[in-house]
Protein backbone atom coordinates (compact mmCIF):
# COMPACT_ATOMS: atom_id res chain seq x y z
CA UNK A 1 0.00 0.00 0.00
CA UNK A 2 2.85 2.38 0.77
CA UNK A 3 3.87 2.47 -2.90
CA UNK A 4 0.37 3.65 -3.86
CA UNK A 5 0.54 6.78 -1.68
CA UNK A 6 0.94 10.07 -3.52
CA UNK A 7 3.66 11.90 -1.59
CA UNK A 8 2.49 15.23 -3.04
CA UNK A 9 -0.98 14.89 -1.46
CA UNK A 10 -0.17 13.85 2.08
CA UNK A 11 -2.27 15.07 4.99
CA UNK A 12 -0.17 17.77 6.61
CA UNK A 13 -1.46 17.03 10.12
CA UNK A 14 -2.64 13.62 11.35
CA UNK A 15 -4.23 13.12 14.77
CA UNK A 16 -4.86 9.76 16.42
CA UNK A 17 -7.17 8.63 19.22
CA UNK A 18 -5.31 5.56 20.46
CA UNK A 19 -8.24 3.50 21.74
CA UNK A 20 -8.70 -0.12 22.74
CA UNK A 21 -5.73 -0.86 25.01
CA UNK A 22 -7.93 -2.08 27.86
CA UNK A 23 -10.15 -4.27 25.70
CA UNK A 24 -7.08 -5.71 23.96
CA UNK A 25 -5.70 -6.71 27.37
CA UNK A 26 -9.05 -8.08 28.54
CA UNK A 27 -9.21 -10.39 25.52
CA UNK A 28 -5.93 -11.85 26.76
CA UNK A 29 -7.07 -12.19 30.34
CA UNK A 30 -4.71 -9.46 31.53
CA UNK A 31 -4.95 -6.18 33.42
CA UNK A 32 -5.62 -2.99 31.45
CA UNK A 33 -2.09 -1.72 32.00
CA UNK A 34 -0.84 -4.73 30.00
CA UNK A 35 -2.57 -3.20 26.99
CA UNK A 36 -0.95 0.19 27.62
CA UNK A 37 2.51 -1.41 27.79
CA UNK A 38 1.93 -3.25 24.52
CA UNK A 39 0.76 -0.06 22.82
CA UNK A 40 4.27 1.41 22.72
CA UNK A 41 5.12 -0.46 19.51
CA UNK A 42 2.02 1.03 17.88
CA UNK A 43 3.17 4.53 18.84
CA UNK A 44 6.56 3.79 17.31
CA UNK A 45 4.97 2.41 14.14
CA UNK A 46 2.74 5.47 13.71
CA UNK A 47 5.60 7.88 14.40
CA UNK A 48 8.12 6.22 12.13
CA UNK A 49 5.48 5.68 9.44
CA UNK A 50 4.60 9.36 9.36
CA UNK A 51 8.27 10.38 9.49
CA UNK A 52 9.31 8.21 6.54
CA UNK A 53 6.41 9.45 4.38
CA UNK A 54 7.07 13.12 5.13
CA UNK A 55 3.97 13.96 7.17
CA UNK A 56 4.65 17.24 9.01
CA UNK A 57 2.58 16.86 12.20
CA UNK A 58 1.31 13.91 14.23
CA UNK A 59 -0.75 14.51 17.38
CA UNK A 60 -1.41 11.57 19.69
CA UNK A 61 -4.18 11.65 22.30
CA UNK A 62 -2.08 10.15 25.09
CA UNK A 63 -4.00 11.18 28.23
CA UNK A 64 -7.22 13.17 28.45
CA UNK A 65 -8.50 15.27 31.33
CA UNK A 66 -11.28 12.68 31.68
CA UNK A 67 -8.68 9.93 32.17
CA UNK A 68 -7.90 11.33 35.62
CA UNK A 69 -11.20 9.72 36.68
CA UNK A 70 -9.92 6.20 35.99
CA UNK A 71 -8.90 3.87 38.87
CA UNK A 72 -5.97 5.32 40.81
CA UNK A 73 -3.76 2.28 40.21
CA UNK A 74 -4.24 2.52 36.43
CA UNK A 75 -3.48 6.25 36.39
CA UNK A 76 -0.34 5.71 38.47
CA UNK A 77 0.80 2.91 36.16
CA UNK A 78 0.13 5.08 33.11
CA UNK A 79 2.20 7.93 34.52
CA UNK A 80 5.10 5.59 35.32
CA UNK A 81 4.86 4.08 31.85
CA UNK A 82 4.88 7.54 30.31
CA UNK A 83 8.11 8.48 32.12
CA UNK A 84 9.94 5.32 31.07
CA UNK A 85 8.62 5.39 27.50
CA UNK A 86 9.72 8.97 26.83
CA UNK A 87 13.23 8.16 28.08
CA UNK A 88 13.44 4.87 26.19
CA UNK A 89 12.13 6.28 22.91
CA UNK A 90 14.40 9.32 22.80
CA UNK A 91 17.09 7.58 20.67
CA UNK A 92 14.39 6.53 18.19
CA UNK A 93 13.12 10.10 17.96
CA UNK A 94 16.63 11.38 17.32
CA UNK A 95 17.32 8.70 14.70
CA UNK A 96 14.16 9.66 12.81
CA UNK A 97 14.77 13.43 13.14
CA UNK A 98 11.48 13.79 15.09
CA UNK A 99 10.80 16.92 17.11
CA UNK A 100 8.76 16.24 20.26
CA UNK A 101 6.27 18.67 21.78
CA UNK A 102 3.17 18.56 23.96
CA UNK A 103 -0.20 20.21 24.47
CA UNK A 104 -2.54 20.16 27.44
CA UNK A 105 -2.47 20.97 31.13
CA UNK A 106 1.08 19.73 31.60
CA UNK A 107 1.24 21.17 35.13
CA UNK A 108 -1.35 18.58 36.18
CA UNK A 109 1.12 15.75 35.47
CA UNK A 110 3.45 14.33 38.14
CA UNK A 111 6.73 16.25 38.41
CA UNK A 112 8.71 13.24 37.19
CA UNK A 113 6.63 13.16 33.98
CA UNK A 114 7.07 16.88 33.48
CA UNK A 115 10.88 16.56 33.84
CA UNK A 116 11.23 13.65 31.41
CA UNK A 117 8.92 15.32 28.91
CA UNK A 118 10.71 18.66 29.01
CA UNK A 119 14.10 16.98 28.72
CA UNK A 120 13.00 15.10 25.60
CA UNK A 121 11.46 18.27 24.14
CA UNK A 122 14.70 20.17 24.73
CA UNK A 123 16.88 17.42 23.25
CA UNK A 124 14.80 17.13 20.05
CA UNK A 125 14.01 20.81 19.45
CA UNK A 126 16.66 21.14 16.73
CA UNK A 127 15.23 18.23 14.72
CA UNK A 128 13.63 19.23 11.43
CA UNK A 129 11.45 16.25 10.50
CA UNK A 130 8.08 15.15 11.85
CA UNK A 131 6.58 17.22 14.67
CA UNK A 132 5.26 14.68 17.21
CA UNK A 133 2.81 16.25 19.65
CA UNK A 134 1.63 14.42 22.76
CA UNK A 135 -1.76 15.54 24.08
CA UNK A 136 -1.43 15.06 27.85
CA UNK A 137 -3.96 16.22 30.43
CA UNK A 138 -5.77 17.51 27.37
CA UNK A 139 -9.35 17.94 26.22
CA UNK A 140 -10.84 20.05 23.44
CA UNK A 141 -13.19 21.84 25.84
CA UNK A 142 -10.29 22.62 28.20
CA UNK A 143 -8.34 24.09 25.30
CA UNK A 144 -11.17 26.39 24.20
CA UNK A 145 -11.88 27.48 27.77
CA UNK A 146 -8.26 28.35 28.52
CA UNK A 147 -8.03 30.29 25.23
CA UNK A 148 -11.17 32.33 26.02
CA UNK A 149 -9.86 33.00 29.53
CA UNK A 150 -6.70 34.47 28.01
CA UNK A 151 -8.77 36.71 25.76
CA UNK A 152 -11.01 37.74 28.67
CA UNK A 153 -7.97 38.80 30.68
CA UNK A 154 -6.75 40.90 27.75
CA UNK A 155 -10.16 42.57 27.41
CA UNK A 156 -10.20 43.26 31.16
CA UNK A 157 -6.70 44.75 30.97
CA UNK A 158 -7.81 47.04 28.17
CA UNK A 159 -5.35 45.63 25.62
CA UNK A 160 -8.08 44.04 23.50
CA UNK A 161 -11.58 45.07 22.40
CA UNK A 162 -14.30 42.37 22.28
CA UNK A 163 -15.10 43.30 18.69
CA UNK A 164 -11.49 42.56 17.71
CA UNK A 165 -11.82 38.89 18.68
CA UNK A 166 -11.77 36.78 15.52
CA UNK A 167 -11.37 33.11 14.68
CA UNK A 168 -7.70 33.71 13.94
CA UNK A 169 -7.16 35.47 17.26
CA UNK A 170 -8.86 32.70 19.24
CA UNK A 171 -6.88 30.14 17.29
CA UNK A 172 -3.66 31.85 18.35
CA UNK A 173 -4.55 31.35 22.02
CA UNK A 174 -5.20 27.61 21.71
CA UNK A 175 -2.52 25.25 22.95
CA UNK A 176 -1.88 24.16 19.36
CA UNK A 177 -0.69 27.71 18.57
CA UNK A 178 0.63 27.99 15.00
CA UNK A 179 0.24 24.34 14.09
CA UNK A 180 -2.08 23.62 11.15
CA UNK A 181 -5.59 22.29 11.66
CA UNK A 182 -5.98 18.52 11.47
CA UNK A 183 -6.42 17.05 8.00
CA UNK A 184 -6.95 13.42 9.00
CA UNK A 185 -8.04 11.95 12.32
CA UNK A 186 -7.73 8.22 13.00
CA UNK A 187 -9.40 6.23 15.77
CA UNK A 188 -8.81 2.60 16.62
CA UNK A 189 -11.01 0.44 18.82
CA UNK A 190 -14.33 0.50 16.96
CA UNK A 191 -15.94 3.61 18.45
CA UNK A 192 -17.05 6.37 16.07
CA UNK A 193 -16.66 9.56 18.09
CA UNK A 194 -14.05 12.26 18.69
CA UNK A 195 -14.16 12.10 22.50
CA UNK A 196 -13.40 15.74 23.31
CA UNK A 197 -10.22 15.73 21.20
CA UNK A 198 -9.06 18.84 19.30
CA UNK A 199 -12.63 20.10 18.92
CA UNK A 200 -11.63 23.36 17.23
CA UNK A 201 -8.84 21.88 15.13
CA UNK A 202 -10.97 19.01 13.79
CA UNK A 203 -13.54 21.33 12.19
CA UNK A 204 -12.86 20.07 8.65
CA UNK A 205 -10.79 16.97 9.31
CA UNK A 206 -11.43 13.75 7.45
CA UNK A 207 -12.22 10.91 9.89
CA UNK A 208 -11.08 7.31 9.59
CA UNK A 209 -12.25 4.63 12.03
CA UNK A 210 -10.86 1.13 12.52
CA UNK A 211 -13.69 -1.17 13.59
CA UNK A 212 -11.56 -4.28 14.07
CA UNK A 213 -8.21 -2.88 15.21
CA UNK A 214 -7.30 -2.13 18.83
CA UNK A 215 -4.44 0.31 19.31
CA UNK A 216 -1.78 -2.27 20.38
CA UNK A 217 -2.25 -3.98 17.00
CA UNK A 218 -1.84 -0.77 14.95
CA UNK A 219 0.96 -0.99 12.39
CA UNK A 220 2.24 1.05 9.45
CA UNK A 221 -0.04 -0.69 6.97
CA UNK A 222 -3.02 0.67 8.94
CA UNK A 223 -1.58 4.18 8.60
CA UNK A 224 -1.07 3.69 4.86
CA UNK A 225 -4.65 2.42 4.52
CA UNK A 226 -6.03 5.60 6.11
CA UNK A 227 -3.85 7.92 4.05
CA UNK A 228 -4.92 6.21 0.82
CA UNK A 229 -8.55 6.68 1.83
CA UNK A 230 -7.84 10.34 2.58
CA UNK A 231 -6.31 10.85 -0.86
CA UNK A 232 -9.43 9.49 -2.55
CA UNK A 233 -11.76 11.96 -0.84
CA UNK A 234 -12.91 15.34 -2.12
CA UNK A 235 -12.39 17.99 0.54
CA UNK A 236 -14.86 20.79 -0.18
CA UNK A 237 -14.71 22.93 2.99
CA UNK A 238 -18.34 24.01 2.50
CA UNK A 239 -17.99 24.64 -1.24
CA UNK A 240 -19.48 22.67 -4.12
CA UNK A 241 -17.55 20.19 -6.24
CA UNK A 242 -17.76 22.60 -9.16
CA UNK A 243 -16.19 25.39 -7.13
CA UNK A 244 -13.37 23.10 -6.03
CA UNK A 245 -12.65 22.19 -9.65
CA UNK A 246 -12.72 25.84 -10.68
CA UNK A 247 -10.36 26.85 -7.87
CA UNK A 248 -7.92 24.14 -8.89
CA UNK A 249 -7.57 25.54 -12.43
Amino acid sequence: MKEQIDRTKLPRHIAIIMDGNGRWAKQRGAMRVFGHRNAIKAVREATEGCAELGVEYLTLYAFSTENWGRPEAEVRALMELLVHTIADELPTLQKNNVRLDSIGDIDSLPKSCQRELQEAIDKTKQNTGLNLILALGYSGKWDIVQATQQLAREVKAGTLRPEDITENLLNSRLSTLDRPEVDLMLRTGGDHRISNFLLWQLAYAELYFYDDVFWPDFRRNHLHEAILSFQQRERRFGKTSEQILSDAK
